[in-house]
C-alpha cells in the first residue's frame, strides 16, 4: 500500500518513523527515517538530491519490486534501483533504524544501512562490500540535506584506516588498523567496543 505525503510506518518497537518531512526553514519535502521522538531526529534520507516541491508525493514499491520516491506526476524521484525484477517483494522499516527490502522468501535484496546519508547508527557498518565502500555524508545545511561537502568512512586502498574528508580533502584520520586499534585513537585499547 503507497504512503501518502501525511502517512508514516512505524518500527515494530516504535523506535523509528519512515514518513515525509521538511527541514527547517524549508518548503521542500523528503521521505526520511526519523526517530518518533518530540524532537524528531532525521537520520536518512531518501531522496535528498531530489525534493518535491508540494505534498502531492507518495512511496510505493513498482511493478519491478523496487521501492520507490514518486511526485504527484508519478514520476520517479528515487528509487531502491536493484536490477533484477524482484516478485512480490515486501519493505520493512526495523527498530534498528534500518529499512529493508526483501523479496519473496524473505531474502534481504536491500536495505538503508547499506546507503547511509548523513548518521551512523549502532548495528550499521562502513567499510567495502559488494556496492563499493559506504560513507556518511552531511547536509548542506539543516534546511537542506543534499549531500554536503564533509564525508566520512574507510580508506581501503592502503592499509585500511577511518577518514573524515572536506571535499576530497582529508581533514582527520584514525591512523590505520592494527588488527585490533586504530593505531591514531589515544586511548584505544584492543579491549575497545
Amino acid at each position: 500500500q503507497p504512503i501518502q505525503d501525511s502517512d508514516t510506518i512505524v518500527s515494530s518497537g516504535q523506535i523509528f518513523k519512515l514518513g515525509f518531512f521538511s527541514p527547517e526553514q524549508s518548503s521542500d519535502r523528503y521521505v526520511g527515517i526519523m526517530y518518533t521522538l518530540p524532537e524528531t531526529a532525521i537520520i536518512w534520507v531518501a531522496n535528498r538530491e531530489r525534493p518535491l516541491n508540494d505534498s502531492s508525493g507518495t512511496v510505493v514499491i513498482l511493478e519491478d519490486g523496487n521501492l520507490a520516491v514518486l511526485n504527484g506526476m508519478k514520476e520517479i524521484l528515487w528509487s531502491t534501483n536493484v536490477s533484477s525484477s524482484l516478485a512480490n517483494s515486501s519493505a520493512q522499516l526495523l527498530d534498528t533504524g534500518n529499512l529493508v527490502l526483501t523479496d519473496e522468501s524473505k531474502r534481504k535484496i536491500w536495505e538503508s544501512f547499506e546507503h547511509p546519508t548523513d548518521t551512523f547508527l549502532p548495528k550499521m557498518k562502513l567499510g567495502a562490500s559488494t556496492i563499493g565502500t559506504s560513507q556518511i555524508t552531511s547536509w548542506i545545511s539543516p534546511s537542506d540535506p543534499s549531500i554536503g561537502t564533509f564525508s566520512a568512512g574507510l580508506n581501503l586502498f592502503q592499509i585500511p584506516q577511518f577518514f573524515v574528508w572536506n571535499n576530497s580533502s582529508p581533514c582527520w584520520r584514525s591512523g590505520p588498523w592494527s588488527g585490533t586499534t586504530f593505531i591514531g585513537i589515544a586511548g584505544m585499547t584492543s579491549a575497545y567496543d
